[in-house]
């Protein structure tokens, strides 16, 4: 063997070492489903939303799984799903009950709609720290039809490395509350220290939050803020910002918008800003841009975005859509402005309010005014889709560097520095069709793949809050290509080898 040789097979061998060793949890929240009654024909069935490539793919899926409202999935490092729940029972990564997954949330609510539950956010999935494989599903019904209100907060535990890596539920409907909550709105935000998370939900006719705490040691439940104004039996939507540093919670009929400031240290809300939004609607969503600078407010008839940072939000309202008239596939079922979600894309997707074969989509959503580009039923889709937007928290945000918190010397998303270790490519060598991961940032980044002659032969914007993205280069001639990603004055670069 020549000298040559031989060293390129020692490249070889470290590049294979590197990109296959230890992986960041980097595809978790990359793939959302949707979809229901797939015994029927097309445009019934399953539809799937994939991000993993960095922009939306669309695909048809036969499961036994039906999706409203109430919709949480995660997904394995590469994006391949493990289990989902629709509220009412958890699917497998088949589409099938899990083993214990049935009966979720006991009600006549849920017996009515064992098809899946129309919850805004009644159901999040989270990883138990320091655990691998094992997930909270936080989640609860309606269990009170005349006042509208849960009864209990829930917990279910899985353990995906039961029943061959389908996984299994060894304990389910564990109450963590028993009081009046108001319906849905159960979300979270990782804790300070990059490890933990805070989950909360609020109760019924009050102005007060149930505070949770997820440890290694499981849920505790810390008791209730009192802050802002009182909420009755109330849908909608809450959302924390990317960043973790503010809170928005909106319902359209009366009490409308508000948003906090949030302290991940202590997990207490602040500065409470109410907003009187002056129309005739009764649902609605929110959610942020990327960048936590600019929030977003579908309300059935109209879309509003409010810059966050200005010194009096309320008069930074641009009333930036109003519904066009638009049916899909046509009367009665309009196209309106219903929850929403921030995607890995960088992009907002909005639901319609209806089963339709659309989606609304802001597409660039850390730009003021009109100039986010909200383009109404954007998004054409394969099968009805009815309002199911995934529950999905900033799985990446990692600790408060600095603060008194962030005492557990671990970085789960953010870092100040970063090595070229923690950029892998995978497989590598490669046909030309592989996979890029990386640490979330909390601002825009750049890939830039170059051949062994230093030419540019593929570029790609990297969104905030992205840690994975699929790339394809089977034009390519065989040889040595250089990866490099860039955030601002960060640069970060690995090496893939196309091979024939």
């Amino acid at each position: 063997m020549r000298v040559t040789d031989h060293c390129s097979w020692l490249l070889l061998l470290v590049l294979l070492y590197c990109c296959t060793s230890v992986k960041a949890q980097q595809g978790i929240n990359n793939l959302w489903l949707g979809g229901f009654e797939d015994e029927s024909p097309p445009p019934w069935g399953g539809v799937n939303l994939d991000f993993i490539s960095g922009s939306l793919s669309l695909s048809t899926m036969t499961r036994e799984i039906d999706f409203v409202r109430t919709n949480a999935n995660i997904s394995s490092n590469d994006g391949t799903l493990l289990f989902c729940t629709n509220g009412a029972y958890i699917g497998d990564a088949l589409g099938d009950t899990m083993v214990n997954g049935a009966d979720l949330n006991p009600s006549d609510y849920t017996s009515l709609y064992a098809e899946g539950l129309n919850i805004p956010q009644g159901c999040l999935i989270l990883p138990k720290p320091e655990s691998d494989g094992i997930y909270f599903l936080i989640h609860g019904t309606i269990d009170d039809f005349a006042g509208q209100n849960a009864a209990y907060l829930y917990l279910t535990t899985v353990d995906m490395s039961l029943n061959g890596g389908l996984g299994a539920v060894t304990s389910k409907n564990e109450v963590l509350i028993n009081d009046l909550l108001n319906v849905g709105k159960i979300t979270s935000v990782r804790h300070a220290n990059g490890r933990d998370w805070w989950v909360f939900c609020h109760k019924k006719d009050t102005n007060e939050f149930y505070r949770l705490l997820l440890t290694p040691e499981g849920v505790q439940v810390l008791g209730t803020q009192a802050i802002g104004i009182v909420r009755y039996g109330d849908l909608g939507q809450v959302c924390f910002s990317p960043n973790g540093t503010k809170f928005a919670y909106y319902w359209g009929d009366g009490e409308d918008l508000e948003i906090f400031g949030f302290d991940r240290c202590n997990g207490l809300f602040s500065t409470p800003v109410h907003i009187a939004i002056e129309d005739q609607n009764s649902q609605g969503g929110v959610a942020f841009s990327p960048n936590s600078r600019y929030l977003y407010v579908p309300s059935v008839e109209d879309v509003y975005q409010y810059d966050t940072e200005a010194s009096d939000i309320s008069a930074s309202m641009v009333h930036i859509a109003q519904w066009d008239g638009f049916y899909s596939p046509s009367p009665p079922f309009a196209t309106l402005f219903d929850i929403a979600q921030l995607a890995p894309d960088g992009k907002v997707y909005i639901s319609t309010g209806n089963g339709t074969l659309h989606l609304h989509v802001i597409n660039n959503p850390d730009m003021q005014g009109f100039d986010c580009n909200i383009v109404q039923h954007g998004i054409e889709l394969p099968r009805y889709f009815a309002n199911s937007l995934p529950n999905h928290p900033n799985y990446h945000l990692g600790p408060v560097d600095g603060s008194v918190c962030d005492s557990l010397g671990i970085n789960v998303g953010v870092a100040e520095q970063q090595n070229n270790a923690s950029v892998k490519a995978f497989p590598n060598p490669t046909n030309g069709n592989f996979q890029v991961t990386y640490p979330a940032h909390a601002t825009v980044g750049s890939l830039n793949i170059l051949d062994a002659h230093g030419k540019v032969v593929y570029q790609h914007r990297i969104p905030q809050w992205s840690t994975v993205h699929a790339v394809q280069l089977p034009e390519q001639a065989p040889g040595m290509y250089h990866c490099r990603l860039a955030w601002g004055s960060e640069k970060l670069t690995t090496r893939i080898v196309i091979q024939e």
